[in-house]
Parts: structure tokens; sequence; C-alpha cells
């Protein structure tokens, strides 16, 4: 359709009618001047370009609106940023997802007479990362150092339950002062506990749980109750000399305690990578917390009902076949677990979680010919492999994540045992020592137990033996399966004869004993009794792994009659 004016002057007005008239009439339609040139158009087209473009007033204030939101707070408090050598949030968004489908709520808390609030200084929205749908929140630093407003909560709440809805990953880049206190914000009466705001965030984290993948990312300080935030994901990251949590501030702890310290001494990535266990991943800036954010990503499913993804399967770091040479004949004597695991995991693809915490037992995720691969593996390296109470939480929560999010899982077994004495006893041995057992017993997921060498006491009960569900136990020719080591077990059956004597006589009598010992834990003669499943050769250990696990992966879960068991991680 043709429409022919004799004023065309007015370029705005003539796209408007072609538009409104194209709209109207359902077809293409287009305005031209009484020389035949065409003034507008508007209708079907391919790529539309500027035509029928029709920017009002009222759109283009909107759109400085938005533009203005986006920028975040003015320009000195950017410069705050760039002296803490932090990026301004917008930018890590950028660096993090391919795209960002659409954020919600962007004018929260908005005013036309200042700035002092854009987004209430959280950005909430959908975006994709490596081509996967992924719900996000990120604290704007620059409103308010990253405090929590109520609309802020609001908008927390609102992407958590759509994340559970689509069933998707949430990844929460935190760098927040925890709530925000300020008085013109709340009326009287208001708390942090009502139904509907608040503790709403921390409730639906608690639900997220185990049923999308929750990331965090520490980039600054995250204060009280909002602390929280980082501890109920599956996996922190959090970035040296930069992140730091802690239930109070240095300010609050000094005033109420004595107590002079720091955010980084009281809550920073060592604290809580060495001592509390609370980080997995330490990073020393923010591109390499984009690389780990991503790689751990990739490694778990959208949500609880779906797999974990396959890639291309790589060969070992090191020789697969010279496995054997790494683990020492004396069962006394130490070697580095990482030498076991580059010789069994795609080249590439290892990524340890909580390595500073707990380090009789190192915990990572691998890959094996492609497929993700949980590894819970004994290190004789430190304390000879036997399992202290922090290494038993790190273990046992780690078997749980690897459940949730149907990750199979490996383990190696080198261990004494659980530690003696009583300053373990008095730090939970028992207690934390039968989380490491209990998750052990309950995941569904593929296991495979392999028995690399020592397996003592109630040690080989936590790395998934015989009697505790796992689908395979393998052993190498290395292996010494017994209540106890040699050492003890004299010491135990002859202690009263032994006592008796000393110097050489009690040397030669205690190698006479061990020696006796020794015949009983053969792993020949136990792998003849069926003791485990099959005694491979070191050198054919991966490509054993490669098979069973392959055959396992389609392993189905079991309803459990219980509404669930009643130890927590």
């Amino acid at each position: 359709m043709k429409i022919n004016v004799e004023d065309a002057d007015d370029e705005e007005m003539a796209r408007a009618v072609v538009a409104a008239v194209s709209q109207h009439l359902g077809k293409p339609v287009e305005m031209v001047s009484e020389d035949g040139s065409t003034v507008a158009s508007a209708g079907e087209k391919e790529d539309w370009d500027d035509e029928g473009v029709v920017v009002t007033e009222r759109e283009e204030r909107l759109r400085e609106d938005i533009e203005g939101i986006m920028k975040g707070r003015k320009e000195d408090k950017k410069e705050k940023l760039e002296e803490l050598d932090k990026l301004f949030v917008r930018e890590r968004l950028d660096l993090l997802f391919d795209e960002i489908e659409f954020e919600d709520g962007t004018f929260a808390s908005f005013s036309n007479e200042d700035d002092e609030l854009p987004a209430d200084g959280v950005i909430t929205g959908v975006g994709k990362i490596d081509g996967r749908k992924v719900c996000f929140t990120a604290n704007d630093y620059t409103v308010k150092a990253g405090t929590l407003g109520q609309n802020g909560a609001e908008k927390i709440i609102r992407i958590q339950e759509k994340a559970m809805r689509l069933g998707v990953p949430m990844v929460r880049l935190i760098d927040s002062a925890g709530a925000r206190l300020n008085q013109e914000e709340r009326e009287p009466g208001d708390t942090h506990a009502d139904r509907y705001t608040g503790g709403k965030m921390f409730y639906n984290q608690c639900r997220m749980s185990g049923k999308i993948p929750q990331i965090g990312v520490l980039y600054g300080p995250d204060i009280a109750g909002s602390a929280y935030t980082p501890v109920f994901c599956d996996y922190l990251v959090m970035v040296e000399d930069m992140g730091s949590m802690a239930i109070a501030s240095a300010r609050i702890v000094e005033a109420m305690i004595g107590e002079s310290v720091d955010m980084q001494e009281l809550g920073g990535a060592d604290v809580h990578s060495q001592h509390s266990g609370s980080c997995d991943i330490v990073v020393q800036d923010e591109e390499e917390a984009v690389e780990k954010t991503k790689q751990v990503l990739n490694y778990l499913p959208q949500n609880f009902r779906q797999k974990p993804k396959r890639k291309e399967p790589k060969q070992p770091e090191l020789n697969p076949k010279g496995l054997d040479a790494v683990i020492p004949e004396k069962s006394q004597k130490d070697y580095d677990v990482n030498e076991v695991i580059k010789r069994l995991i795609d080249r590439g693809s290892w990524q340890e979680m909580k390595p500073e915490y707990g380090q009789e037992i190192v915990t990572g995720i691998g890959r094996i010919a492609g497929r993700p691969v949980g590894v819970v593996a004994n290190q004789p390296n430190v304390n000879g492999g036997a399992i202290f109470p922090d290494a038993a939480d790190k273990a046992s929560g780690f078997v749980w994540t690897c459940d949730a999010y149907n990750i199979p899982l490996l383990y190696l077994c080198d261990t004494p045992g659980f530690m003696v004495g009583t300053k373990v006893e008095q730090e939970g041995v028992l207690r934390r020592g039968r989380k490491f057992i209990y998750a052990t017993s309950n995941a569904q997921v593929p296991k495979i137990s392999v028995l690399t060498r020592k397996a003592y006491g109630a040690g080989i009960y936590a790395m998934a033996g015989p009697s505790f569900g796992p689908d395979e136990v393998l052993a190498l020719p290395s292996t010494e399966i017994a209540v106890m080591g040699p050492e003890a077990a004299v010491h135990a059956l002859f202690g009263d004869k032994l006592k008796e004597m000393e110097g050489d006589a009690l040397e030669s009598t205690k190698e006479m004993f061990k020696q006796e010992y020794d015949k009983y834990i053969d792993i020949r003669k136990q792998a003849s009794q069926m003791e485990v499943d099959e005694l491979v050769p070191a050198g054919d250990l991966r490509e054993q792994l490669e098979a069973r696990f392959r055959v396992f992966e389609d392993k189905e879960r079991n309803e459990i009659d219980r509404h669930h068991g009643t130890v927590l991680f």
C-alpha cells in the first residue's frame, strides 16, 4: 500500500503514521512524496534497520533512565573500585557470560532526584555461560558497598524462584558489606525476620540445595547474616586478598569482644581455605575467578535430574603404565597421591577442591575418558594418610555434593584408618568420621573403590570398601587389607610378651611377629576368597576404570523408605 503526502518535513510524524497504518492493516505500508521518493515505510521485512523506527519522547526518556541505572553510581564511586583493584559489576558479568538474556528489577528503588541506589545495588537475571542457561545475582559495590536493601532482597528471592522453576544453575557474584541498615528504608517494626524478605533468601538457598547447582564467587567483604549466602553455595570461589566473610565485621568484633583484627585475618581466603574449610577454590584475580567458575560449572548438570555432559576424551598427563612404580613397596613409606591421579584423570581436567583443608584426603573433580568423576583419595604424604576430623568433614561434604548432582565417585584407598589420640577425640573424630561413612554408604551414583595400598580398620569403610555399597572394588598388587597395620597388630596381639624384651631381642621378635601377621594380609589370598571384585595390574587401572564407569553410567537410583537420615553435613 502507498500513501501520498504533500508535506513530509516532519519525519518523526511520517514514521509514526506509517507504522500505525501498517500495524492496523497487517501489511507493508510506504509513504511517498510527490516526486515519488520514499519518506517512510513499515511492514514485513527480514531486517528493519532504521525503517519504521519511532522513538517518542516518552520512550527516549525511559531509555535514558535505563542507561543511567546501568552505569551505576557516580564516577567518584567507581574510582574507589580502581583503588581496590576491582572490576565494575557489569564488567564482571561481561567476563563470565556469553550474553545476558534479560535482567529483572532494573528500576528497583529508582528515584528521579538522584542515583543513590541504581537497581538497588544488585543485578539479577538470566544469561548464558558456554551456551548454558544460568540465573545470576551480582552485587554492585558502588552502591553503598554492595549492601542489600529490601528491594534488592526481593529481586534475589524472585530470581531464586525462577531458577528453581527453570531447573538451571545459580551463580552468585558476591561483593556485599551485608544488610543495609539505613533507617529511612524501614518502617517502624520492620525486621530482617519477616516471612517474605530477609531470611527467605537463605530459606530458598536451603531448598535449592541438591536441586540446582549453586556456585558463589566472593569478590569482597561479606558480613553478618549475608555471609551465609556464600557458604550455602555448593562450591565457593574466593579472590585472594579481596574476598572475605565473617559473622561480624572487624569493627564489631573489636567493639564486642575487644579483639583487634582486620577482615583478611578475620575471614579472608586463607582463613576459609585452610581453617574453616568453607572455601573450595582460591584464585589470584577476577579473570581466574571466571575461569574456575566456568570449569566447575562444566562438571555439573543443569539440575539434579540430569547428568553432567561428557567432553572429548584425553589421555592422562602421565603414562598410566607407570603407576605401579609410584606406590612404594613398604606400607610406611610416603608418596604423593597426585602422582596416581595424574595417571588416571584426563589431561587438563583436574580441579582439586579445598586443597589446603584436611590435607590427609585429596578431593577434586576430573574426567576419565571424558566423563566427570569425583575423586576421594587418601594422601600418604600427609600424616601417612590417616583420616583426621577435618579430612573426614571435607570428604563427606564432597561425596554428598557429587551424589546430589550425579557425578560418579572414584575412591583411592591408602590409609591406616582414622587418627587416634586425645586431640582428635576432642575434635570429634567419631562424630565427623561417621559423616564420611554415612555419605559413602548412602551415595547412589556409580562408586568404584580402588585399594592402592593400606586399607586398615574403619578407613576402608569410609573409602567405599566392599560392605559399603560400591559397584566395584578393585585392588592393586600393593594392597594390604587388615583390621590394623602390622606395627599396631603386633603390639595388640603380643604386647605383654614384648614388654619383657629389650634391645636386639625385642626388634627381632617384633619382626618375626610382623612376618607372621603378613601372611594374613596377602592380597592374592584375599582376592581368592572374593574379598575384592578384581585384582588388577596397576598399569591397567586407567583402562579398567574407563570400562567400568562406562558400564555403570546408566545405574539407577533407588527410592529410600524414610524421610531422610539423621546425619547432617
